[in-house]
Protein backbone atom coordinates (compact mmCIF):
# COMPACT_ATOMS: atom_id res chain seq x y z
CA UNK A 1 0.00 0.00 0.00
CA UNK A 2 3.09 2.50 0.74
CA UNK A 3 4.54 1.58 -2.29
CA UNK A 4 1.37 2.13 -4.22
CA UNK A 5 0.50 5.91 -2.52
CA UNK A 6 4.31 6.45 -3.48
CA UNK A 7 3.75 5.94 -7.11
CA UNK A 8 0.76 8.24 -7.24
CA UNK A 9 2.67 10.76 -5.44
CA UNK A 10 5.69 10.64 -7.56
CA UNK A 11 3.17 10.48 -10.72
CA UNK A 12 1.05 13.50 -9.55
CA UNK A 13 4.42 15.92 -8.87
CA UNK A 14 5.48 15.04 -12.38
CA UNK A 15 2.39 15.89 -14.20
CA UNK A 16 2.30 19.18 -12.24
CA UNK A 17 5.88 19.46 -13.46
CA UNK A 18 4.94 19.18 -16.96
CA UNK A 19 1.93 20.91 -16.75
CA UNK A 20 4.43 23.83 -17.38
CA UNK A 21 4.63 22.72 -20.52
CA UNK A 22 1.34 24.34 -20.97
CA UNK A 23 1.62 27.59 -18.77
CA UNK A 24 2.54 28.68 -15.04
CA UNK A 25 -0.07 27.04 -13.22
CA UNK A 26 -0.45 26.89 -9.61
CA UNK A 27 0.12 23.02 -9.56
CA UNK A 28 3.29 23.74 -11.21
CA UNK A 29 4.18 26.42 -8.50
CA UNK A 30 3.19 23.54 -5.54
CA UNK A 31 5.39 21.04 -6.96
CA UNK A 32 8.21 23.89 -7.55
CA UNK A 33 8.06 25.15 -3.84
CA UNK A 34 7.84 22.00 -2.46
CA UNK A 35 10.77 20.14 -4.43
CA UNK A 36 13.02 23.83 -3.50
CA UNK A 37 11.66 22.89 0.41
CA UNK A 38 12.21 19.45 0.58
CA UNK A 39 16.16 20.04 -1.08
CA UNK A 40 16.82 22.66 1.58
CA UNK A 41 15.40 20.54 4.21
CA UNK A 42 17.52 17.62 3.35
CA UNK A 43 20.48 19.74 2.45
CA UNK A 44 20.82 22.02 5.72
CA UNK A 45 21.21 18.75 8.30
CA UNK A 46 23.25 17.25 5.55
CA UNK A 47 25.89 19.67 5.66
CA UNK A 48 25.37 20.07 9.36
CA UNK A 49 25.97 16.94 10.32
CA UNK A 50 28.78 16.62 7.34
CA UNK A 51 30.52 19.29 7.12
CA UNK A 52 29.89 21.63 10.60
CA UNK A 53 30.43 18.78 12.93
CA UNK A 54 33.58 16.56 11.36
CA UNK A 55 34.93 19.95 9.82
CA UNK A 56 34.16 22.55 12.24
CA UNK A 57 32.73 21.56 15.52
CA UNK A 58 35.21 18.57 16.09
CA UNK A 59 38.49 20.01 15.18
CA UNK A 60 38.09 23.33 17.24
CA UNK A 61 36.23 22.32 20.37
CA UNK A 62 37.08 18.91 20.70
CA UNK A 63 41.01 18.52 19.48
CA UNK A 64 42.03 22.16 19.94
CA UNK A 65 43.13 22.88 16.32
CA UNK A 66 42.50 26.34 16.58
CA UNK A 67 44.22 27.40 13.38
CA UNK A 68 41.14 26.76 11.80
CA UNK A 69 39.40 29.22 13.57
CA UNK A 70 40.39 31.64 10.36
CA UNK A 71 38.20 29.15 7.88
CA UNK A 72 35.64 29.63 10.66
CA UNK A 73 35.14 33.29 10.46
CA UNK A 74 35.76 33.60 6.85
CA UNK A 75 32.36 30.95 6.32
CA UNK A 76 30.63 33.35 8.88
CA UNK A 77 31.26 36.23 7.21
CA UNK A 78 28.88 34.99 4.52
CA UNK A 79 26.17 35.70 6.69
CA UNK A 80 26.56 39.13 6.63
CA UNK A 81 25.32 39.41 3.38
CA UNK A 82 21.53 38.97 4.67
CA UNK A 83 23.15 42.23 6.82
CA UNK A 84 22.29 45.71 5.60
CA UNK A 85 24.87 47.63 7.47
CA UNK A 86 27.93 45.07 8.09
CA UNK A 87 26.88 43.52 4.59
CA UNK A 88 30.46 44.91 2.60
CA UNK A 89 32.18 42.52 5.43
CA UNK A 90 30.91 39.58 2.84
CA UNK A 91 33.05 40.94 -0.02
CA UNK A 92 36.19 39.55 1.69
CA UNK A 93 35.35 35.84 2.00
CA UNK A 94 33.73 36.35 -1.48
CA UNK A 95 37.49 37.69 -2.83
CA UNK A 96 39.10 34.66 -0.79
CA UNK A 97 36.88 32.17 -3.01
CA UNK A 98 37.60 33.81 -6.21
CA UNK A 99 41.47 34.10 -5.38
CA UNK A 100 41.27 30.33 -4.63
CA UNK A 101 39.94 29.49 -8.31
CA UNK A 102 42.25 31.53 -9.63
CA UNK A 103 44.72 29.33 -8.47
CA UNK A 104 43.21 26.95 -10.60
CA UNK A 105 43.91 29.12 -13.69
CA UNK A 106 47.13 27.00 -14.08
CA UNK A 107 45.80 23.77 -13.65
CA UNK A 108 43.25 24.58 -16.42
CA UNK A 109 45.54 25.89 -18.75
CA UNK A 110 47.73 22.49 -18.90
CA UNK A 111 44.24 20.67 -19.19
CA UNK A 112 43.17 22.86 -21.62
CA UNK A 113 45.90 24.47 -23.36
CA UNK A 114 48.92 22.91 -22.98
CA UNK A 115 47.92 19.18 -23.73
CA UNK A 116 45.89 20.70 -26.80
CA UNK A 117 49.55 21.72 -27.81
CA UNK A 118 50.95 18.51 -26.83
CA UNK A 119 48.99 16.59 -29.26
CA UNK A 120 49.94 19.38 -31.89
CA UNK A 121 53.49 18.52 -31.37
CA UNK A 122 52.41 14.75 -32.42
CA UNK A 123 53.88 12.93 -35.86
CA UNK A 124 51.13 14.03 -38.76
CA UNK A 125 50.96 10.68 -39.57
CA UNK A 126 47.60 10.02 -38.41
CA UNK A 127 43.82 11.72 -39.93
CA UNK A 128 42.84 12.69 -36.18
CA UNK A 129 45.99 14.52 -35.64
CA UNK A 130 45.84 16.27 -38.94
CA UNK A 131 42.52 17.33 -37.73
CA UNK A 132 43.24 18.59 -34.42
CA UNK A 133 46.32 20.29 -35.92
CA UNK A 134 44.16 22.34 -38.50
CA UNK A 135 41.25 22.96 -35.61
CA UNK A 136 44.14 24.40 -33.02
CA UNK A 137 45.52 26.51 -35.41
CA UNK A 138 42.53 27.87 -37.32
CA UNK A 139 40.92 28.60 -33.98
CA UNK A 140 44.07 30.31 -32.62
CA UNK A 141 43.78 32.61 -35.64
CA UNK A 142 40.17 33.54 -35.86
CA UNK A 143 40.91 34.50 -32.21
CA UNK A 144 43.97 36.86 -33.13
CA UNK A 145 42.12 40.23 -33.40
CA UNK A 146 44.83 42.24 -34.65
CA UNK A 147 44.28 41.27 -37.93
CA UNK A 148 41.65 41.57 -40.08
CA UNK A 149 39.72 38.40 -41.37
CA UNK A 150 40.02 39.27 -45.26
CA UNK A 151 42.22 37.42 -48.22
CA UNK A 152 43.43 33.89 -47.43
CA UNK A 153 43.74 34.74 -43.52
CA UNK A 154 39.51 35.24 -43.64
CA UNK A 155 39.77 31.57 -45.53
CA UNK A 156 42.10 30.34 -42.45
CA UNK A 157 39.69 31.67 -39.98
CA UNK A 158 36.35 30.95 -41.45
CA UNK A 159 38.15 27.09 -41.35
CA UNK A 160 38.23 27.97 -37.26
CA UNK A 161 34.27 29.01 -37.35
CA UNK A 162 33.67 25.39 -38.66
CA UNK A 163 35.14 23.62 -36.15
CA UNK A 164 33.98 25.80 -33.43
CA UNK A 165 30.59 25.27 -34.60
CA UNK A 166 31.34 21.67 -34.77
CA UNK A 167 32.30 21.52 -31.26
CA UNK A 168 29.63 23.54 -29.56
CA UNK A 169 26.84 21.93 -31.84
CA UNK A 170 28.37 18.49 -29.76
CA UNK A 171 28.35 20.27 -26.79
CA UNK A 172 25.05 21.21 -27.54
CA UNK A 173 23.21 17.32 -28.83
CA UNK A 174 24.99 16.02 -25.64
CA UNK A 175 23.09 18.52 -23.59
CA UNK A 176 19.96 18.26 -25.41
CA UNK A 177 20.52 13.91 -25.10
CA UNK A 178 20.57 14.41 -21.34
CA UNK A 179 17.38 15.90 -20.97
CA UNK A 180 15.94 13.91 -23.57
CA UNK A 181 16.89 10.62 -21.08
CA UNK A 182 15.36 12.27 -18.18
CA UNK A 183 12.08 12.99 -20.05
CA UNK A 184 11.94 9.49 -21.29
CA UNK A 185 12.60 8.26 -17.87
CA UNK A 186 9.61 10.24 -16.72
CA UNK A 187 7.43 8.95 -19.20
CA UNK A 188 8.56 5.39 -18.66
CA UNK A 189 7.54 6.02 -15.18
CA UNK A 190 4.40 6.80 -15.77
CA UNK A 191 3.40 4.33 -18.64
CA UNK A 192 4.93 1.51 -16.87
CA UNK A 193 4.73 1.73 -13.09
CA UNK A 194 1.72 4.36 -12.21
CA UNK A 195 -0.59 3.36 -15.54
CA UNK A 196 0.89 -0.09 -16.31
CA UNK A 197 0.41 0.50 -19.78
CA UNK A 198 3.67 -0.83 -21.01
CA UNK A 199 5.47 -3.76 -19.39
Amino acid sequence: MTEIIGIWIAAFLTLCMFSFLYKENPFYRFAEHLFVGCSMGYFIPYTYYNVFIPYTYNPLFLRKEYILIIPFIIGLLYWLRFSGKYSWLSRYPIAFGLGIVGMGVPMSMHASVLVQMRSMMLPLDNINIILIFIGTITILLYFFFSKAHTGIYGRFTSIGIWFMMVGFGASFGYTVMARISLLIGRVQFLLEEWLHIIK
